[in-house]
């Protein structure tokens, strides 16, 4: 794989009972930071996996049914998360960013989509043909809100399931091949399904020789990973699909057990950041 720059940023955060996202985790709720993947490619600039949260999500968020989402996840978006603001704050020259990577089309990821609708969007033609079906009380409660996603992204999308397959290198095991986004081998797409209709991961190799694989939400936290722990059953089911959202945590779990070189992040688990920006090899 070819290697890339990576920085793995916080950008906003909500909070909710940990015992929704970890089967016999705790009724008092947790902070749950949104992480945004900053990629240096060599040749292709920056591109960003996700976006986080942004002020766009509270106005979005405003009426009813859509305000649903904000009272069953709190939300944490300072000031200091206005997009100038927060880009300029990570030492990123907008004119840099030449694409964004989307994991899935909840809030949470997209909310900062507006800011790049004229630049390629790489994502799940899955993902993005359920934000666009019809029933506002449907997306609230699958946790997609398609204000955030304006038009024009529609039009730059470029699709992870028409990208060509290849094979992961080994230290992804048992996940055996990605779709190659850019086609120089160095973002891999991996389907990561269970959590919503279009789910994916990113598989990439960074400058200082360390295999990551970006989970998304296919978990909420390491320690569901290494314990093997799934959410309820409430939760997956009001979100996707139980069965193949366990037979994912499965597989992570292997990876995890089988490569522990390997860094798995989860996009909202705390931890995982703090270890990884510690320059630890086990993410998990």
């Amino acid at each position: 794989m070819k290697r890339v720059g990576f920085r793995w940023l916080a950008r906003g955060s909500c909070r909710h009972s940990e015992a929704m996202t970890i089967r016999g985790g705790s009724r008092c709720s947790v902070d749950f930071p949104a992480m945004v993947g900053v990629i240096h490619h060599p040749e292709r600039g920056i591109l960003l996996f996700d976006t986080g949260y942004d002020p766009a999500f509270i106005a979005e968020t405003h009426s009813f049914p859509e305000r649903l989402y904000r009272w069953t996840t709190p939300v944490s978006i300072g000031p200091e998360l206005e997009w100038r603001q927060w880009i300029a704050a990570q030492g990123v020259d907008p004119a840099d960013i030449s694409g964004v990577i989307i994991s899935h089309f909840h809030g949470d990821h997209v909310a900062g989509l507006r800011h790049l609708a004229g630049l390629p969007l790489y994502c799940a033609r899955a993902g993005l043909d359920n934000l666009r079906r019809p029933g506002r009380f449907r997306r609230v409660r699958q946790g997609l809100l398609a204000g955030l996603v304006p038009p024009a992204c529609d039009e730059q999308a470029q699709f992870f399931e028409q990208a060509p397959e290849i094979l992961l290198p080994d230290a992804f095991t048992p996940f055996t091949s990605g779709r190659d986004i850019l086609g120089d081998g160095s973002l891999l797409a991996v389907e990561l399904p269970g959590h919503c209709p279009g789910h994916w991961g990113l598989a990439l190799r960074t400058q200082d020789d360390r295999y990551l694989l970006l989970a998304a939400d296919a978990v909420w936290s390491a320690r569901a990973i290494e314990q093997r722990r799934p959410p309820p059953r409430l939760t997956t089911a009001l979100l996707g699909d139980t069965p193949m959202y366990r037979t994912t945590l499965d597989r992570l779990h292997q990876a995890h057990v089988r490569n522990r070189d390997l860094v798995i992040l989860p996009s909202h688990c705390a931890q995982a950041a703090a270890r990884f920006e510690q320059g630890g090899s086990d993410g998990n």
